[in-house]
This record gives structure tokens, C-alpha cells and sequence, in this order.
């Protein structure tokens, strides 16, 4: 690729998650803010049973569920070089035909199967650089239990939690019961392992309350996280690079409803985000330490959003979670940080594809051969 050449941007989005909705929100803005100055762009959609499908205007095709006009593509793991193929099919079967070459792809997938490093490594192996975090940051940060292990093993403060199974559940839900009672007094938040936006999330402040959580979680997935609740302000910060990462300025989150819901954060006009969130300097200073702490531990690369509870009775503070493929839309923190901070949203989209290709040119410089000596 020549400096005059056009960098080729496949921008994923849809997939097989319950925040596909939310993915596809998350696109229109990203589609919108590239430069095609600088970039021949190629949105590729996957729906909810996992077909890859693109074509003109094949966002708009996703958003109004009207996508028969739409070609089915695929990559092929493997050294292809990051070529997308188109399928057709005729009387011999299934054909692929080279369409279209892929420099870098920018995955706007929320959720199982986009953000859980699934997608990671199917690019890896396909040999295609992409934007955000590697195979293991994401599988790790997007399992909201094994995630707190790695905080706890690297001494950043959690709160107490609990994992169970949908399994144990099963076997014996009064057992399971008992079992988290024993472990905290209410109110108890309770979550899907691996999941998003607030899905399948609920607040427990009785035993009724716990027992239909347990069974909404256990819906999203087969391990399901107990947490201590506290009554605590909902801090976010973004942060941005590889090797030497940066953090923004703080935001808070001023949720309409009791808690940061999934219709709190996309459809509730009432909820507040303040940016950037008015605190001490000593707590802006202690917040943008520890998240990049937290994304050293984890070996995030590219971006990611790391979220805080701070105690509002003891001012301490809790990391929540890390999210490696944060929220895109017009109206999510994670670009609003960075602009309030003096990194407009194209700038951030620039950056991100900078450090994605900067990341493939690292790690093509590693060997994959030993060859003894002697």
C-alpha cells in the first residue's frame, strides 16, 4: 500500500449477541465520521445467525431488516493476505470469488461473538490487522468473574462477588440461595458472566428479587456473577494505545433509573452523563492510574473503556469492569471523553486505525519458527 493509496476499512457490525441492536448503532456512527478521503470503507454485516453479508448502504439495509439485496462474504483463515470472498452458489455448490482486499478491520461488535475474542482470533489467523484488543484482553475483560480474579492477582480493588453456574441453578436453586445469602446481606447485583450494555442485569434487594435475577442471568449465559452491592457513583474513563497507553478525563453517569439499564443507557432521555465528572484532582489522578493499571494487567491494546464505582459513603474506589469494544454511538462515553479530553471523534477513529496497524507490524516481527543452532 502506497502513501497515496487509501487504506481499505472493513467495518463490522451486527453479530450474534443480544447487543446487536446496539452494534448497529454504534456503526452508523463510526461509518458517518471516517474520512473516505482516507479510506475506502466496506461495512459488513453479520446477522443474528452469523451471516456475513454486505453491499451499499448495508447498514441502512441491517437497521430496517431488508437485507436480501445484500451479498453473503467471507474470510478464509489462513495467509490470505485479508482478502474478503463473496459465496455464490450454483448447481456445483458453494463458490468463492475474490472481491475485495481488507488493510484493516475496525469491529463495531458488541457482546459474545464480536468482543469476547472470538472475532480476535479469527482475525488473527487470517492475518488481518484490527482496532482494539487481542485474543486473550478480550476474552479475559469480557468474563465480568475470571476478569475480577485478574484484578485481585494484580491487587486492583473489586468488589466481593460470587460465581455460579446455570448448572448449579438447576440442580438445586435453594441451594443457591442459600449459598449467596450467606455470602452478603442485600442489595446484590446480579450478572451474566459475558455480556453488555446492562443485558440480563438485575438489583436484588429480597430473596424474590434474587431468585428471578438468577434465572434472567442464566438466560445470557451459563456463569453468572454475584456482586455486593454498594451505593456508589458511576465513573467511566476511556483509554487509548498500546504499549503506552493514555487516559482521558473521567465521566459520571447519572442513570435515570435505579441502576445504568440497557434502557437507561440507550433509550431514556433522562439519564445524565457528566463530562467530564466533577472530582477532586487527587480522585482524577487515583481514577486514570488504576485504568491503566487495569489495562497493563489485562494487556488491552487500541481502546478501551474501563468503569468505576466510587463508594459515596467511603469515596473508595471499585473497578467494575473494562469494556474492549466500548459504545460508539452519538451519544456513549467513550468518544465523548476523548473530545472533551481534545481528541475529536475522526481524530479518534484515525488513531485507533494507526495503532491497529502499528500492533500487526509488531507482532509480524516476531518469529514463529525455532530453528536450533548447531
Amino acid at each position: 500500500m502506497t502513501s497515496n493509496q487509501k487504506i481499505r476499512v472493513g467495518v463490522l457490525f451486527g453479530g450474534r449477541s443480544s447487543e446487536h441492536e446496539v452494534s448497529l448503532m454504534s456503526a452508523r456512527s463510526v461509518l458517518s465520521a471516517l474520512s473516505p478521503e482516507k479510506y475506502d470503507i466496506i461495512p459488513i454485516g453479520i446477522t443474528h445467525e452469523g451471516i456475513w453479508l454486505t453491499g451499499e448502504d448495508a447498514l441502512a439495509a441491517f437497521e430496517s431488516r431488508s437485507i436480501e439485496s445484500l451479498k453473503k462474504v467471507s474470510l478464509i483463515p489462513g495467509p490470505f493476505g485479508g482478502m474478503l470472498y463473496s459465496l455464490k452458489s450454483d448447481q456445483r455448490g458453494t463458490i468463492l470469488e475474490a472481491m475485495t482486499q481488507l488493510d484493516v478491520v475496525f469491529p463495531v461488535l458488541h457482546g459474545t461473538f464480536g468482543e469476547d475474542g472470538t472475532m480476535q482470533g479469527l482475525l488473527e489467523i487470517s492475518r488481518i490487522p484490527y482496532v482494539g484488543a487481542g485474543v486473550l484482553a478480550s476474552s479475559v475483560c469480557m468474563d465480568k468473574a475470571l476478569f475480577k480474579e485478574v484484578m485481585r492477582a494484580n491487587n486492583l480493588p473489586v468488589l466481593p462477588s460470587l460465581t455460579l453456574t446455570a448448572a448449579q441453578l438447576q440442580k438445586d436453586m435453594d441451594e443457591a440461595l442459600n449459598r449467596i445469602e450467606a455470602f452478603s446481606g442485600y442489595p446484590l447485583f446480579i450478572k451474566p458472566a459475558n455480556g453488555g450494555s446492562s443485558v440480563g442485569i438485575s438489583k436484588c434487594k429480597n430473596r424474590s428479587d434474587l431468585f428471578e435475577g438468577l434465572l434472567e442471568a442464566s438466560r445470557f449465559d451459563r456463569r453468572i456473577l454475584v456482586e455486593r452491592g454498594v451505593s456508589a457513583r458511576e465513573i467511566e474513563i476511556s483509554v487509548l494505545g498500546n504499549a503506552n497507553p493514555e487516559a482521558s478525563l473521567p465521566g459520571e453517569i447519572i442513570p435515570a433509573a435505579e441502576f445504568y439499564s440497557y434502557d437507561a443507557k440507550y433509550y431514556d432521555e433522562k439519564t445524565e452523563l457528566v463530562i467530564p465528572a466533577r472530582l477532586p484532582e487527587e480522585t482524577i489522578a487515583r481514577v486514570k492510574d488504576l485504568a491503566i493499571r487495569a489495562y497493563a494487567a489485562t494487556d488491552c491494546a487500541g481502546m478501551a473503556r474501563v468503569d468505576f464505582l466510587l463508594d459515596r459513603e467511603s469515596d473508595e474506589l471499585f473497578i467494575s469492569e473494562i469494556n474492549t469494544i466500548p459504545g460508539f454511538t452519538k451519544i456513549s462515553m467513550y468518544p465523548k471523553l476523548w473530545a472533551v479530553s481534545g481528541l475529536p471523534y475522526p481524530a479518534l477513529l484515525d488513531r485507533l486505525i494507526e495503532l491497529a496497524l502499528e500492533r500487526k507490524q509488531e507482532t509480524d516481527r516476531l518469529e514463529h519458527i525455532f530453528r536450533r543452532v548447531g
